[in-house]
């Protein structure tokens, strides 16, 4: 008993309660005094900054349209990098800001200066886009433009946090002007507007109000971010001296922040439904049926206002396929109760299609071999010909062919061989008459000929030609 009492260790020591609650305690004050912004915040000098951003006249005019105007440049020119540009210098952030502020300082002056202010930019914005792609000739739709023409859920979440980093960037002792560039870039509020100059432009109504639909997105979910970080600062309410009309513009900026805020609550869960939606349409095409290699699918329709998915194959689908793919419907949340339409083809006559193609391939094949083997054969004997008789042959079947597409103004072209003897030696030039189309232009018919000469000399391999008109030919 001694041996086995001397073999077990000392117990652990379990930590007593008080123990455990003294560390939660001190990692508790560690995670508040590390994500701690009261300290660092600068209100005076917030209120400064954004009341200074506000403003929309002279330089700033000029600096939008300019942004504008590269914007839509790059947007035309599918560049990224003259995009993000223009997104940089752009001052639109600046009246959002002054929105989401003064809705939680309730500060009725600064709501009214800060909306006309935005709406006079949207204005100018739109109008300069529109301008821009009405005169300039090239107009071909980019990535980059068809890329804004509709929101997602995505876009919800970059603007919301966007517009939190953007306000602690504002409202932090010091200049944090890096976060303030990332947010401009991250919240793309130019290229929206660009869009939908471009939408008008072309007389695309979709591509407007998809355009502008993603750009108030934008902006409401920024000026709300700002609503709420600056509710969090505690930032001093504005005091009237009238305390009646002091409550009401406090209810009446309490009611324009919910004419602002439950839309945009709708709209985020509207668009976290439908993207959800495609997700899973994605996923349902993936899995069910491009992994199974017996059905043959041509292409897909849905609509996610009308829950309406059509299928078109190629092959035509049994009964029982049919049931097996409405069920597996079963497994996607957002797919359960939508309208499932199959359209298929007669998968024998595709069968007969494609093997009446292989076919026609192969018959295609082996006459090319045949036609190959006599085209060799045939240059043979023009290369013995050429050497027993000393005289060069020329295809001028084909020469004569493509010497009508070539110069379409051609009446007539006749070749012949032209023996020469100066009584020493005899020997042969390639003798050529043409003639052109009545009434073709003395001039220009000269500089056909040089032409025609010329390429002649090219493709019968000669040195030279002698070229003739047709008129002059003597016949019986």
């Amino acid at each position: 008993m001694e041996d086995q009492k001397s073999t077990e260790g000392p117990k652990a020591k379990m930590p007593e309660a008080k123990d455990v609650k003294q560390i939660v305690g001190n990692l508790w004050n560690f995670l508040k005094d590390l994500t701690n912004i009261h300290d660092e915040t600068d209100k005076k000098a917030t209120l400064l900054h954004i009341k200074e951003d506000i403003p929309f006249k002279g330089h700033v005019v000029w600096i939008l349209i300019c942004s504008t105007f590269i914007a839509s440049f790059g947007l035309n020119a599918n560049s990224e990098a003259v995009v993000i540009g223009a997104m940089l210098i752009s001052p639109l952030l600046g009246p959002i800001l002054g929105a989401g502020l003064s809705l939680a300082i309730n500060d009725l002056y600064m709501m009214k200066k800060s909306l006309g202010n935005f709406g006079v930019m949207i204005a100018v914005s739109v109008i300069t886009a529109f301008l821009f792609f009405y005169f300039f000739p090239l107009k071909q739709e980019s990535s980059q433009l068809l890329a804004r023409t509709s929101p997602d859920i995505r876009d919800v979440f970059i603007a919301f946090f966007g517009g939190i980093a953007l306000v602690l960037a504002k409202s932090k002792k010091g200049t944090m002007s890096s976060v303030v560039f990332g947010v401009a870039i991250a919240t793309a509020l130019m290229p929206p507007l660009c869009t939908a100059g471009y939408g008008l432009a072309i007389g695309n109504l979709s591509y407007f109000l998809g355009a502008m639909y993603l750009f108030t997105i934008n902006s409401i979910f920024i000026a709300f971010a700002t609503f709420l970080v600056i509710k969090y600062l505690g930032f001093s309410m504005v005091n009237q001296s009238n305390s009646i009309k002091q409550r009401r513009i406090a209810q009446m900026v309490s009611l324009f922040a919910l004419a602002i805020i439950i839309p945009s609550l709708f709209t985020f869960i509207n668009l976290y439904k439908k993207t959800s939606f495609e997700t899973d349409v994605a996923q349902y095409i993936a899995r069910e049926i491009e992994s199974n290699n017996k059905l043959k699918l041509f292409d897909y329709q849905y609509n996610f206002e009308e829950k309406h998915l059509k299928l078109e194959f190629l092959n035509e689908l049994s009964e029982a396929t049919q049931n097996d793919l409405l069920n597996e419907l079963q497994d996607y949340k957002y797919l359960q109760d939508i309208t499932l339409e199959f359209e298929g083809g007669d998968f024998k006559s595709f069968e007969v299609i494609s093997g009446a193609y292989e076919d026609a391939r192969t018959r295609l094949h082996e006459k090319n071999q045949i036609i190959d083997a006599l085209n060799n054969e045939v240059t043979q004997l023009r290369q013995k010909l050429e050497k027993e008789s000393g005289v060069k042959t020329i295809s001028w079947l084909s020469i004569s062919k493509e010497a009508k597409i070539r110069f379409s103004e051609l009446d007539q072209l006749t070749y012949s061989q032209l023996v020469r003897s100066n009584f020493l030696k005899t020997d042969t030039m390639p003798l050529v008459f043409v003639s052109f189309k009545e009434g073709m232009d003395t001039i220009k018919m000269i500089q056909e000929k040089q032409l025609l000469k010329k390429w002649l000399l090219k493709e019968m391999g000669v040195d030279s030609i002698l070229l003739q008109d047709q008129k002059f030919i003597i016949s019986n």
